[in-house]
């Protein structure tokens, strides 16, 4: 088999492609690759052939479900192209990609414009800090419009946006491209089998729109620098050459996002693109650094190794793979390197480029080049790979947290019996998927981005290893407490031939302070009861508070005091003092006016202004406080405290109240007594439990 072709650093792009469900990211990489020859074939989103939607779950939804590598080669230079998911409960596999990216291109539909996915994924880029182009795609669909996605994309994402192409004809008639780079039409006829195309002079019925964006476009260039700025005012016109240079520039000080436009399916744009992602965007020798500590990381063949794992995957009759990103240093095939998490060492045979779902051995990776490998023993997702010469551990991927939760049990005994098995392998896969036994509630909890998410995960968990699994609503984790202190005895008294049982206690509980706990005090006098027994009546009381009062949930927060007793010489013995305390919490505890405490979540909704008064009042819906509000820059962040049983499918309720651009998170804040109606109906489902259990 012959090995792939060697690219240096200087001429690696690593490109990530982003954008909204449905925009046409992985339409635009399946002919970026085509076009540029390294892939064979042409594919099609529709049918599931594309090049980088391959697993069968993504096949059989029709959307992007995981970040997937491919690569175009193209003037001699290497385009590492990184597709992404496009839905929201997708969103850790998209910000692996835009973590191991130098640059990103943003797909807008030009029939559907900006969407919720789009300013999200601007958001990641954003925050990553890189240089970003805009394509505005499917100019041959019905309704598209590329004026109209060009100004959604000025006023809800940047005004730094700045067309470089501009389409001749929209929808059905969209048949060509006006280069304001060079000031040339670009012409296309239907059925050509790469997007081949006619350069000509600019129409006479074009020459009027054509000049007035390319005033603007010399203007917003001539501007980034100051001697550029003085000839263009001299001379009233900037070359290509230095357009290029300032567009670059630019586009690495955030201070320029180029527009382009396109149709995928058919080839139209795509040589064009792939001209300028080799001109415009930077290779990992001359994009952003990565840090370690204080140190930044070059890369350079001659740097010690530095290798981040961002994601892995587990394929049939291969194994698990390993996609990394070289940030400095290189590796050659069979080469021996060592995991910074825990000095184990790995061999890196069968080192490959990734091309949708096929793998392209090469001899050698050079610094900043994305590759693959099968069958790491050690290796997880976010592990750093080096060379024993000098430990770097890489920092992290911040994969966003679980929004929602739900209970899962195996449909069989042995569904059941494989899910400590197959959890892990599904999370090694996903980070943002996880699921672990809760032994107080007796349930499996699976915790995800979203229902979507949730259902996939599922689904390839009866596709890879065989187990189904139905779901359940979590149990809500109550907890009681008393608020009036009393006291009482327990006697446990058996006389059955032989030796007998004795063990007599009075004890006084009282309430504590919300979260103290449990405190037990030894206040006997005069040996009533021997001090070998007293731990004993401290066990009952402990046992018999965890079958709770009101509704059989723990009982927290109180002090129980043995304060007399007496015992017996012969009968008396730890068992029989247990019994005893378990009694005495047993006549004592409903006397204490016990009440139910329910758990408060602390929830933060971050959402569009506009959003906010219905936000609010569905917090309040929910039986939540609104503790306050921070607003900024169009958008609002609410703070309130909601009761964990009024959250069950907030995720969901606050996606389709908001069209999906708001989101939210959560942590635990403690818990609070439960109102008369809450406390009413958890008896009452305690009770029919327990009925149904016994039935």
């Amino acid at each position: 088999m012959a090995l792939a072709k060697e690219y240096p650093t200087e001429r690696i792009r690593n490109v990530v492609v982003v954008g909204h469900g449905g925009s046409g990211k992985t339409s635009l990489i399946d002919a970026l690759a085509y076009v540029s020859g390294s892939s064979k074939r042409h594919g099609n989103v529709g049918d599931g052939s594309a090049l980088t939607m391959h697993a069968p779950e993504e096949q059989a939804h029709g959307i992007s479900i995981q970040l997937t590598p491919a690569y175009a080669e193209h003037m001699d230079v290497k385009i590492n192209l990184l597709d992404t998911p496009g839905y929201l409960d997708f969103a850790g596999e998209t910000i692996s990609a835009v973590h191991v990216a130098d640059a990103a291109i943003i797909v807008v539909s030009a029939a559907a414009g900006v969407e919720v996915g789009t300013e999200r994924v601007w958001e990641y880029c954003e925050a990553r800090g890189i240089p970003r182009l805009f394509l505005i795609s499917m100019m041959d669909k019905e309704h598209a419009n590329f004026e109209r996605t060009f100004a959604q994309i000025k006023e809800r994402l940047s005004p730094k946006a700045l067309p470089v192409e501009i389409p001749i004809g929209e929808g059905a008639d969209f048949h060509g491209i006006v280069n304001l780079f060079t000031e040339r039409a670009i012409l296309y006829t239907k059925g050509t089998t790469k997007g081949e195309y006619e350069e000509k002079d600019i129409p006479p019925e074009l020459e009027e729109i054509e000049q007035r964006w390319e005033k603007d476009f010399q203007e917003t260039l001539a501007t980034t620098d100051e001697a550029l700025l003085e000839e263009y005012l001299e001379k009233g016109h900037i070359s290509r050459e230095q357009e290029v240079a300032a567009l670059a520039k630019g586009m690495r000080g955030a201070e320029i996002f180029p527009v382009f436009c396109g149709a995928a399916p058919l080839k139209y744009g795509t040589t064009l693109l792939l001209d300028e992602i080799v001109e415009l965007l930077p290779s990992p020798k001359e994009a952003r650094p990565e840090r370690v500590a204080d140190e930044e990381l070059v890369a350079d063949d001659s740097a010690p190794l530095a290798a981040l794992v961002f994601k892995t995957a587990s394929e049939p009759h291969v194994g698990e793979l390993s996609f990394f990103r070289l940030y400095s240093g290189q590796v050659a095939n069979g080469a021996e390197v060592v995991n910074a998490s825990d000095g184990q060492t790995e061999k890196l045979n069968h080192l490959s480029i990734p091309l949708g779902k096929e793998r392209v051995e090469v001899a050698k990776l050079h610094a900043g080049d994305i590759g693959v490998v099968a069958k790491l023993k050690h290796t997880h997702t976010n592990d750093t790979l080096n060379t024993k010469a000098k430990k770097i551990a890489l920092d992290p991927i911040q994969f966003p947290g679980a929004d929602i939760a739900i209970a899962i049990k195996g449909v069989t005994r042995a569904d059941e019996d494989k899910l400590g098995e197959v959890i892990p392998r599904l999370h090694e896969e996903d980070p943002t998927f996880s699921a672990s036994f809760n032994a107080e509630l007796q349930q499996t909890i699976a915790r995800g981005v979203g229902e979507l998410h949730l259902d996939i995960q599922f689904e390839r968990m009866t596709r890879k290893f065989g187990v189904k699994v139905v779901t359940e609503p979590p149990k809500i984790p109550y907890r009681e407490t008393i608020t009036k202190t009393a006291e009482g005895q327990g006697r446990h008294k058996k006389q059955s031939g032989g030796r007998g049982q004795f063990g007599d206690c009075w004890i006084r509980l009282k309430p504590a302070k919300f979260g103290t706990g449990y405190t037990f005090v030894d206040a006997i006098k005069g040996g009533v009861i021997p001090g070998k027994y007293v731990p004993s009546v401290d066990r009952g009381v402990q046992e018999a508070a965890d079958r709770g009062i009101v509704a059989g949930f723990p009982v927290v927060d109180f002090t129980a005091e043995v304060y007399d007793g007496s015992y017996h010489a012969v009968d008396s013995s730890d068992m029989a003092f247990k019994l005893a305390g378990i009694q005495a919490f047993k006549s004592v505890a409903p006397n204490c006016r016990p009440i139910l405490l329910e758990p408060i979540v602390e929830v933060a909704v971050t959402t569009p202004d506009e959003y906010v008064g219905d936000i609010m009042g569905d917090l309040t819906s929910r039986r939540g406080k609104v503790q306050g509000m921070d607003p900024g820059n169009g958008r609002t962040t609410i703070r309130a405290l909601v009761p964990e049983a009024e959250l069950h499918k907030y995720a969901a309720a606050l996606r389709s109240m908001t069209q999906g651009r708001a989101h939210h998170t959560r942590k635990p804040a403690g818990y609070e007594a439960a109102p008369e109606h809450v406390t009413q109906k958890v008896k009452q489902e305690r009770e029919a439990a327990e009925a149904s259990k016994s039935a």
